[in-house]
């Protein structure tokens, strides 16, 4: 019970059905989800871990960059479903529509990345 509490509790949260849908549609990096939702670093690494450790997403590391997406294999059942259920109720949402449109923008711009799309623009 104790897994599905912390499932329901992840969900429970704007910043946190926005990257998992952001996720839902590529892997990105750190950099890429702030780009994406026009977030700070510190609040999209605390929520990108927060779902990871619900269980939803998988991490990998490549070099530098640390990329999550949604672990579509190792999920389990009933994780698969409320990521279903997340896709089909934010189908129309223009707030996510908004975070789509940026991530196609977004891109990995080195390493530090988090620091130095600060530093071009992005409002941490």
């Amino acid at each position: 019970m104790r897994d599905t509490i912390k499932a329901f509790k992840a969900l429970s949260d704007e910043t946190r059905l926005r990257i998992l849908n952001v996720l839902l549609e590529r892997e990105c990096c750190v950099c890429e989800v702030m780009q994406a939702l026009d977030i700070s670093q510190t609040r999209a690494s605390r929520n990108l871990s927060i779902l990871h450790d619900a269980g939803f997403l998988k991490l990998r590391k490549d070099g530098l960059w640390s990329l999550y997406s949604v672990d579509r294999e190792g999920l389990k059942d009933y994780l698969s479903l409320l990521i279903e259920a997340v896709s089909r109720g934010l189908q129309d949402d223009k707030v996510v529509e908004h975070d789509r449109q940026r991530l196609s923008k977004a891109e990995r711009v080195g390493p530090g990345c988090a620091v130095r799309y600060r530093k071009v623009g992005g409002k941490p």
